[in-house]
């Protein structure tokens, strides 16, 4: 018998003399039929005293105040006396650490608190399943945070020390496949001490791996790609490219996607494969930067004038360091209202090109100036003849 039948039962005047008392009891039977009435909760209930249900309630809180106090104490003491030491492992650690122990706790306390309890044996599978998976988990994500650490405070200067710039390619991709098969692992191990089998499920995903695969052409694609970039080596970190209209430096190569730090500041991730379908220009290869100016003289000048002007251009360039010394000056055009003189030098490095032709106009600006050369600008001159 269900709740609502001893409801029924205990209803005085619920008999056959009411009006509609045939259709009530159809409904009452049909209520007598179901099996998701309340028996469950009050069977669990008898199961369980009520002083074993507030001790659970009270391990489930007293976890998270501990988990929480302890994050305070690690905080506030731990840190503080590792970051005395002369050592930064102690450091590394302590802050690594903090957080999954911490995570330990609360999961350990619910894990007591609930075991307490008895319920039926499908729920109690349940819950310990749910556990285990947990704990793992949350020692995975210890154990992944650690090595990242080590990584990074050991592994990473050495390699930013080094001349080769193959190891600053290969160490973010080292670091995510580590980060990738401790995880593969720890799933792997929840499962299996869970209760799953793990070979039947390998197996399940064997059966959609053409879906897979077509569904992941692209990112197949972008693997081949960033294959592609480790082989040939079209660029590196730290290069200025130019790829699809995009124009940065390369901060990153990943196998699946490059990021790229645009010249506004802005971070880009592009697809491996795209490198495949462009063109790659790298702009950090240029030997040197080529600049062409074109300057215009009145016609008011004397030829004298002119060649003093181009041997001031010359010198100019000459006397810069940060040009080279191959520079073209010559008299090239008569133009509607100047005499042109076309300029063409090479800056040596990138890292020179706007100094470099700042530097040498200003000194042509001055020096000009200086020798009273006049610069033309655009003018007309009417010659009116009188009737």
């Amino acid at each position: 018998m269900n709740v609502f039948s001893i409801l029924v039962a205990a209803t005085p005047n619920m008999n056959n003399s009411r009006p509609g008392s045939e259709k009530f009891d159809k409904i009452t039977r049909w209520f007598d039929k179901q099996d998701w009435s309340f028996d469950w909760f009050f069977s669990w209930w008898g199961q369980n005293t009520t002083i074993s249900i507030i001790v659970s309630i009270l391990i489930l809180v007293g976890a998270i105040v501990i988990g929480k106090l302890l994050y305070w104490l690690i905080g506030t003491f731990a840190k503080s006396l590792a970051a005395r030491t002369k050592s930064g492992l102690d450091d590394i650690l302590i802050d690594k650490l903090e957080e999954p122990i911490v995570y330990g706790i609360v999961i350990l306390g619910f894990y007591w608190g609930f075991t307490r309890l008895h319920f039926n044996e499908s729920v109690d599978s349940f819950f310990a399943n749910v556990f285990m998976i947990l704990f793992i988990l949350n020692v995975t994500w210890l154990i992944a945070r650690v090595i990242d650490s080590l990584i990074e405070e050991y592994i990473v200067p050495i390699v930013t020390k080094s001349e080769s710039d193959l190891d600053d390619q290969l160490l973010p991709i080292l670091r995510k496949t580590i980060k990738a098969v401790l995880w593969i692992f720890g799933i792997v191990i929840a499962l299996s001490n869970s209760g799953f089998d793990v070979a039947a499920l390998i197996a399940g995903l064997g059966i959609g791996g053409l879906a897979l695969a077509l569904a992941a052409q692209d990112t197949v694609k972008n693997i081949f790609g960033g294959i592609m970039v480790f082989l040939d080596k079209p660029f590196k970190i730290k290069d200025r490219i130019k790829v699809n209209g995009m124009d940065g430096v390369v901060e990153e190569i990943g196998v699946r996607s490059t990021r790229l730090r645009t010249l506004e500041g802005r971070l880009i991730t592009i697809p491996n494969g795209q490198f495949s379908d462009n063109a790659v220009e790298n702009v950090s290869l240029e030997p040197t930067r080529k600049v062409n100016i074109s300057l215009g003289l009145t016609y008011d000048t004397t030829p004298e004038q002119m060649e003093n002007a181009m041997n001031i251009i010359k010198d100019i360039i000459k006397a810069n360091s940060k040009v080279e010394d191959d520079a073209l000056v010559a008299f090239n055009a008569w133009g509607d209202f100047a005499m042109g003189i076309q300029v063409i030098y090479y800056i040596s490095s990138l890292d020179f090109i706007f100094s470099a032709q700042s530097e040498i106009n200003l000194e042509i600006l001055k020096l000009f100036n200086a020798e009273g050369l006049e610069f033309a600008f655009p003018t007309q001159t009417i010659y009116k003849k009188e009737l």
